[in-house]
Parts: structure tokens; sequence; C-alpha cells
């Protein structure tokens, strides 16, 4: 089966820089089959019959080689489509430069949820939809006040953003 494992805090420069040439040996080192990655923010492709063990392991290696830890937030293709597909504003109409998607590692806690403040971000919208947070940043994801620090605190898991275009691009790179 294919996986996307979206990597947290990877730069292409400067802290947590991770050349994708040597993120694709050590996920192929860990057990990965057809590695592929897109562009230098994380993003990698790959097939196993266990993602979650390759996961853990590679998360351990970038630890031990770059100390920093290697946080890494986990979909099939079929739940990557899905969530591509349930994206409101998408289906309201919304500019896809406008959009962003923020994927949880982790089921987010209700509480939390029902907590989150609608109005922290004036002009921003988002919606919560299982295990992604879906975003319309009118003014851009550089000026909101909508960070993954603060979903991660609010929801008690750690999220990863990827703008829209990148989604697509990473759906037509799967086999779905």
């Amino acid at each position: 089966m294919q996986y996307l494992a979206l990597l947290r805090g990877i730069n292409v420069g400067g802290k947590a820089s991770l050349p994708m040439k040597e993120l694709s040996a050590i996920f192929a080192g860990c057990g990965a089959c057809g590695v592929r990655t897109y562009i230098q923010s994380g993003n990698v492709i790959f097939e196993a019959d266990a993602p979650e063990p390759v996961v853990a392991q590679v998360t351990a290696e970038i630890a031990r080689v770059y100390g920093y830890p290697g946080r890494i937030v986990l979909r099939s293709a079929a739940e990557l489509k899905a969530a591509y597909k349930a994206n409101p504003f998408a289906k309201a109409g919304a500019q896809a430069e406008t959009l962003h998607v923020y994927f949880l590692a982790d089921a987010p806690d209700p509480v939390g949820v029902k907590a989150l403040d609608p109005d922290r971000s004036p002009g921003d919208s988002f919606a919560v939809r299982g295990r992604e947070i879906y975003l319309h940043l009118p003014n851009g994801m550089a000026r909101t006040k909508l960070t993954n620090a603060y979903f991660d605190s609010k929801l008690k898991t750690v999220s990863t953003a990827r703008n829209w275009n990148t989604l697509g691009k990473l759906l037509e790179m799967m086999v779905v």
C-alpha cells in the first residue's frame, strides 16, 4: 500500500534542514519501498505493508542523525484522497491559493475542538473534520493566528500544514 509521510518543520535551509535525498535514503534504510519526495518541505510517498514501524524507525533515525524530533503525520492514499474531497472551503468555491490543510497525527480532543476560537484570526476561517483542519486564509498563512502551535496546544496532538496546490500534486503522485 502507498502512504504519505508529512514531516513537520522540515525546511530548505536553516533550522531543521534535511535534504530530501537524505530523507529518502533514511526511509529506504528503514524498510520503505518506492520512496519519492516532493519539494523541500518533508513530503515522502512510500510503500509498505506496515507503515507504522517504518515511521517509528525514521523518526528515531532523524533524531539520532540530525538532533531534532522527526515528527511525522501519516496518511494512506485513500485517506489523502478523502481529505482532499472533504474540504468545505473548496466545495464553496474558495480560491486554491487561500486554502491550506493541517493534518493531525491523532484524532483531536473533542473538548479542545469545542474550545477553539472561531474569531481568533479575523478574516480567516477553519473547519475541523476528523483528523484534518481545513483553513481558508484570504490574507495568507504568514499572517494568520491559526498556527499549528495553537491547534496542537488546544487539540493535544501534532499537526503539519500543506497548501492546497501541494496537496493536489501529492495526490497526482500517488496511486489512488
